[in-house]
C-alpha cells in the first residue's frame, strides 16, 4: 500500500522540517520521474534522426513525456523489483504507439545517473548561491566592525586583542575556500552519458556505428542541458566525484560548525558578547521562560556531524563499486545525497538569518577588553622597560605582583602606581601600552581587504 498520510507513517525529517522546498522539489520522486522520462523522450529523438524510432512513435513519445502515474509505477515496482523497467512499463502503457521504443541501447544507469547529475548540478546552483549570500552578509559585518577591539581567546583564554571585524573575516574567509572548492566541482562534475552496461557503448555501437554512437550521446546531453560525459566509466559515472561532492559539502559544514561554535561560546553568559536573533514570541525552555538558547546554531552544529558522518558514505561507495558495478550505493544513495544538500541548504539559510540579525553587545564586548586586556599587555610593559635598563626579571616579578593584587584592584591603577615601573617608564607611555588598539596589528587592515575581495564575487 503506497504511504498517503505521513502523520501516521515515519518521515524524514527533510521531509518537511530542514531545507527549503526548492531543494526538496530537485530530490523529489515527481522530478526524478519527469527527468527520466526527459532522458527516454531525447534518446528517441536522437535515435528517430538515425531511423531507429518512427515520426509516429516519437510524436506519442513526446505528447505523453509528462503524463506521469507514480502510483502507478510504485505498484508495478512491487512485481517487477525494478524501478527503471517499472517506469519504461508505466511509460508505455499510457504512450501505447511509441512504448516499444523506449529505453532501446539503454540500461538502467544511462537513465539514472544522468538524472542525478542534472540534480546535483541544481542543487549545487541553489548552495552557490546561498554561500554567496552568506559571504556577503558577513562582508557587512565585517565592515561595520573592521576596528571594533575585542579581546582574542586562545585556549578560550584571554589572550591579546584582536577586532571583531578580524574575527568575522576569519569565517568569511574559510566561506570563501568553500566557494572555490564548490565551483572545482562544479567544473569537474560530468555525465555518465549513454554507455551501456559496462560503460563500452556496445549496445548504441551495435545499433548504430561508433561515430553515430558518439553523435547520440552528444545530441542527448545536449537535451538535458548541455551536460558533458566522462570519456571512461563503468555501468555507472565514477563514483570519485561523488568523493569530492562529500568533501565539499563536508567542507561547508565545518566552516558553519565552526561560526556556530564559537557563537555557542559569544553567547554564553561568562563571556555575553553576542547573541544570536531571537524572536518576541519564541520559547527558549518549556521549563526555565528566562532562558534564550542559541538553538539555531546548536542546530547548526548537530547537522553538521550529520553531514560530515555521511560524506564517509560516499567514499564507501566509490570504494566498493567492485570492477563494473555493485550494487552497495544504490540504496545509501537514495537517502545520502539529498539528505546532505538538504542539511546544507538548512544550514546556510540559518547562518544568514544569524550573521544579518546578530546581536552584539558593545558594553560587554568593551568590558571584557578592560578586564582582561592589561593582563596580557605587561608584556609590552616588560620589553619597554628593559629596552631603557630594567633587569627583565625583577620587571617580571614586579608585574607578577600587580597580577595577584589586580584581583582585588584595578590593574591600570597598579601600573600607574609602581615605583619600580616608574623608574623607566612615563605615565603616558604607560597607557600608550596599555590602549589596546595600540596592539591590533593589522587586523583592521587585513578585514577591509577581505571585504574588498568579497565585494567582487
Amino acid at each position: 500500500m503506497i504511504m498517503k498520510d505521513i502523520f501516521k507513517n515515519y518521515s524524514s525529517p527533510f521531509s518537511w522540517r530542514y531545507g527549503s522546498e526548492e531543494m526538496r522539489q530537485i530530490f523529489s520522486e515527481e522530478n526524478k520521474y519527469k527527468l527520466w522520462r526527459k532522458i527516454w523522450v531525447e534518446l528517441a529523438r536522437a535515435q528517430n534522426k538515425e531511423g531507429l524510432v518512427g515520426k509516429e512513435e516519437l510524436e506519442d513519445l513526446e505528447k505523453n513525456q509528462n503524463n506521469i502515474n507514480i502510483e502507478r509505477i510504485w505498484e508495478i515496482e512491487k512485481e517487477t523489483r525494478h524501478d527503471v523497467v517499472a517506469a519504461i512499463k508505466e511509460f508505455g502503457e499510457i504512450a501505447k504507439i511509441g512504448g516499444g521504443k523506449i529505453h532501446l541501447g539503454a540500461t538502467s544507469m544511462d537513465i539514472n545517473d544522468n538524472t542525478e547529475t542534472v540534480r546535483m548540478y541544481e542543487a549545487l546552483d541553489i548552495i552557490e548561491n546561498q554561500l554567496i549570500k552568506l559571504i556577503k552578509t558577513f562582508g557587512e559585518k565585517i565592515n561595520k566592525y573592521a576596528d571594533f577591539v575585542c579581546m582574542g581567546y586562545t585556549h578560550l583564554q584571554p589572550a591579546e586583542p584582536t577586532t571583531l571585524g578580524y574575527r568575522f573575516a576569519f569565517y568569511a574567509q574559510d566561506l570563501l575556500m568553500d566557494l572555490e572548492l564548490l565551483r572545482f566541482v562544479k567544473k569537474n562534475l560530468k555525465s555518465k552519458g549513454l554507455k551501456g552496461a559496462v560503460g563500452t557503448s556496445a549496445s548504441y555501437v551495435s545499433l548504430l556505428n561508433l561515430e553515430k554512437a558518439q553523435q547520440m550521446e552528444k545530441e542527448v546531453l545536449e537535451g538535458l542541458g548541455g551536460l558533458e560525459a566522462y570519456e571512461i566509466t563503468n555501468q555507472t559515472s565514477p563514483r570519485k566525484i561523488e568523493v569530492w561532492l562529500g568533501n565539499l559539502l563536508s567542507s561547508i559544514a565545518q566552516s558553519l560548525y565552526k561560526f556556530a561554535f564559537d557563537l555557542r561560546i559569544m553567547q554564553s553568559p561568562q563571556f555575553g558578547q553576542w547573541q544570536e536573533p531571537f524572536s518576541k514570541s519564541q520559547v527558549g525552555s518549556s521549563a526555565m521562560p528566562f532562558k534564550k538558547n542559541p538553538i539555531k546554531a546548536e542546530q547548526i552544529c548537530s547537522l553538521s556531524r550529520l553531514t560530515v558522518s555521511l560524506s564517509r558514505v560516499l567514499w564507501d561507495n566509490a570504494s566498493h563499486m567492485l570492477l563494473e558495478r555493485t550494487l552497495d550505493d544504490s540504496a545509501n544513495r537514495r537517502i545520502v545525497i539529498p539528505e546532505m544538500f538538504l542539511a546544507i541548504d538548512e544550514m546556510l539559510t540559518s547562518a544568514d538569518n544569524i550573521v544579518a540579525g546578530l546581536m552584539i553587545n558593545d558594553k560587554q564586548v568593551t568590558k571584557n577588553l578592560e578586564t582582561y586586556w592589561p593582563f596580557s599587555a605587561s608584556e609590552g610593559i616588560i620589553i619597554e622597560a628593559v629596552k631603557k635598563g630594567a633587569d627583565r626579571q625583577r620587571i617580571h616579578e614586579v608585574l607578577r605582583e600587580i597580577s595577584t593584587e589586580a584581583e582585588l584592584k584595578p590593574m591600570v591603577e597598579l601600573f600607574l602606581k609602581s615605583q619600580e615601573i616608574n623608574k623607566y617608564l612615563s605615565s603616558e607611555e604607560i597607557k600608550k601600552l596599555l590602549d589596546a588598539k595600540n596592539h591590533i596589528g593589522n587586523a583592521k587592515e587585513k578585514a577591509l581587504e577581505l571585504v574588498s575581495k568579497i565585494n567582487k564575487i
